[in-house]
């Protein structure tokens, strides 16, 4: 009798677990074959209308820089900005907003918004990659919560982690 509950109990456990495997499986295929959440859109939209009034703010620059978001990038970047002749853009990659919506909007917007007003700046300083003292001022001046040089693992880990 004691095996017979065991048993029924392993079934059960097992039956439930694939039920959330498959779930999980679901969301997965549907994040990767769908456009971001409008939530997570308007949540961008709000942070760039920000960043780009700290910008004319502190910078006296109205330039309305695109964010584009990329499903083709790789998975070691965040984001990047872009400048082509005289347009600067900033990509940011969905995969990572499955990851940490909360870093990539408060953290990773703000670090390539500041790449992009270096841009728009005329300095194009390759030193330490981009990362100056000149950009990491831009980026506190554009409220970034982390202005490094680049995301460390720990800092998703940690805000992963964080229950408030």
């Amino acid at each position: 009798m004691e095996i017979k509950k065991i048993s029924n109990i392993f079934l059960f456990i097992t039956i439930i677990s694939a039920f959330f495997l498959i779930y999980l499986w679901y969301k997965d295929y549907k994040f990767n074959n769908s456009a971001l959440d409008e939530k997570i859109i308007k949540k961008i939209e709000a942070k760039t209308r920000e960043l780009k009034a700290l910008a004319y703010k502190n910078y006296n620059i109205t330039y309305n820089i695109p964010i584009i978001i990329s499903d083709k990038m790789k998975n070691n970047l965040f984001g990047m900005a872009i400048f082509n002749k005289k347009d600067v853009a900033i990509y940011l990659n969905k995969n990572r907003f499955k990851e940490n919506l909360e870093y990539m909007i408060e953290d990773t917007l703000p670090h390539e918004y500041a790449h992009a007003i270096m841009f728009l700046l005329g300095d194009f300083s390759n030193e330490n990659a981009g990362h100056t003292l000149k950009w990491e001022n831009i980026c506190k001046n554009l409220q970034g919560k982390r202005c490094d040089r680049f995301v460390t693992h720990d800092d998703i880990i940690i805000e992963k982690t964080n229950p408030f």
